[in-house]
């Protein structure tokens, strides 16, 4: 007697653990979770920075969804890639045209260059160079004698003497110094002995000043030019007694001349002129 044959069941094998596939499972998720938040703080940065390209990410990504969720239409990978592609050509467009109006490039003063101009430019009157503001010579710039302090205002007559031509400039002003504030040679060779007045307007040099600095500047410093400065004015007398003596009376308008080079050194001028 035949027995029939039993169908044989498949036992379905249950899948081992594996330590080393399971490893490597984690090592790939925890690599494209990195990679997933590197792209996240990428966006986010590009959000910040860059609009236009963020729009674009958004676009394709709700494109993407988009097609997924039709139904059982087949994705295609290329027409995606495509679309994704002319977006960030688009975005790219648009973010450069945005940074150019932006940021626009400062604006130079041109001047037309003149006719026969040379170098590298050409002579073409039509080329425009960038304009130049002339600088003021240190010579003409205008000091305020009356603001400094008796020290000072001897450094700038001593200066002045300097800047005309005078050779063994020194500023010997100070105790015991017998009315010399400051002493020179001319470039002709004649020796310069200067006093210094920084007084203010209302206190104007009078004859006792001039005596005192009559008495020493041609006996005692061998002067063959004396002058006084000063900030303010003379009196009348001290005027007759510099014309009697030879003495040099520069007062506050002639120091402005001579620092503007407008007027006659000291030891051009002669004596008393007022």
């Amino acid at each position: 007697m035949a027995v029939p044959a039993r169908a044989r069941r498949t036992a379905r094998r249950s899948r081992r653990f594996e330590l080393r596939a399971t490893a490597l499972y984690f090592a790939l998720l925890a690599v494209i979770l990195a990679l997933v938040g590197a792209a996240a703080r990428t966006a986010a940065a590009a959000a910040v920075h860059r609009p236009a390209w963020a729009v674009a990410l958004a676009l394709v990504g709700v494109g993407t969804v988009m097609a997924g969720c039709r139904g059982r239409r087949r994705i295609s990978a290329a027409r995606i890639a495509r679309r994704a592609a002319l977006a960030l050509d688009e975005a790219t467009q648009t973010a450069v045209e945005a940074l150019d109006t932006a940021s626009p490039a400062p604006a130079v003063g041109l001047v037309p260059a003149a006719a026969g101009t040379c170098g590298c430019l050409g002579t073409d009157p039509a080329v425009l160079l960038p304009e130049t503001v002339p600088e003021t010579p240190l010579d003409t710039v205008e000091i305020a004698y009356e603001a400094l302090d008796p020290d000072e205002f001897e450094q700038a007559v001593a200066e002045l003497c300097r800047r005309d031509g005078c050779l063994d400039v020194d500023v010997v002003g100070g105790a015991g110094d017998l009315g010399a504030d400051v002493v020179a040679r001319t470039p002709d060779g004649r020796s310069v002995v200067i006093q210094c007045k920084r007084y203010c307007d209302g206190n104007r040099v009078g004859s006792q000043d001039l005596q005192r600095f009559g008495g020493t500047c041609f006996t005692v410093h061998g002067a063959d030019v004396a002058v006084v400065v000063t900030t303010s004015d003379f009196t009348a007398p001290a005027l007759d007694y510099a014309e009697q003596c030879g003495i040099v009376c520069v007062d506050g308008p002639q120091l402005r001349r001579w620092q503007e080079d407008a007027g006659p050194r000291p030891w051009e001028a002669q004596p008393s002129a007022a």
